[in-house]
């Protein structure tokens, strides 16, 4: 399992509609990303506090190589959507979780 974080920048003049704007995009691939085999786990979204235009989609998924196949069909399906609301393409990072124990007793 792994880890996809996507960065949307969104053009200045929907920055303050960002959480219509994202519920948007999340009904334009959401049905298809749920209905996918790899799909791993609900999103869930974020806006940055120091870069006004910047928001994240943060979510589990099987591998980046089922990922990637996703990616391919949500493109043509997002076409309207970016050039309607965005400054650039979305950016796609993929991370492995580490298995860092912080459950332990820090003082000891």
């Amino acid at each position: 399992m792994i880890t996809v974080i996507e960065q949307w920048f969104l053009r200045a003049e929907f920055v303050s509609r960002g959480t219509e704007v994202m519920q948007e995009m999340d009904d334009i691939v959401g049905p298809g990303a749920h209905d996918d085999p790899a799909w791993s786990g609900h999103a869930t979204f974020f806006h940055s506090r120091v870069i006004g235009n910047k928001f994240l989609m943060i979510y589990p998924w099987r591998s980046v190589e089922d990922h990637e196949k996703l990616r391919a069909r949500e493109e043509p399906l997002l076409k309207d959507f970016v050039a309607r609301y965005c400054a650039r393409d979305r950016e796609i990072s993929y991370y492995d979780v580490l298995d860092v124990d912080v459950d332990h007793d820090h003082d000891e």
